[in-house]
């Protein structure tokens, strides 16, 4: 079975200040083959960190506001 969302790499990066969910990310591309990514942070200053990176390095990324206190960063290189 072909499903999408089975070769999402979830990195967790929730309760965690910046720069730790970009740390993560980083870690992730590092160490996983896969090409998609859903990055999840409570940090609101992730946005510009996560943003700024996808775009320095040419990545496809999607963010969505869950709420106040979540968002999500779909990535994909």
């Amino acid at each position: 079975m072909n499903n999408r969302s089975e070769l999402v790499v979830i990195i967790d990066a929730m309760g965690k200040p910046c720069p730790m969910p970009l740390l993560m990310l980083k870690r992730a591309f590092k160490n996983n083959l896969e090409r998609l990514f859903l990055l999840k942070s409570s940090d609101p200053h992730s946005q510009q960190d996560v943003l700024r990176y996808c775009q320095i390095h040419e990545l496809k990324c999607d963010m969505s506001k869950i709420s106040d206190f979540e968002y999500h960063y779909l990535i994909e290189s």
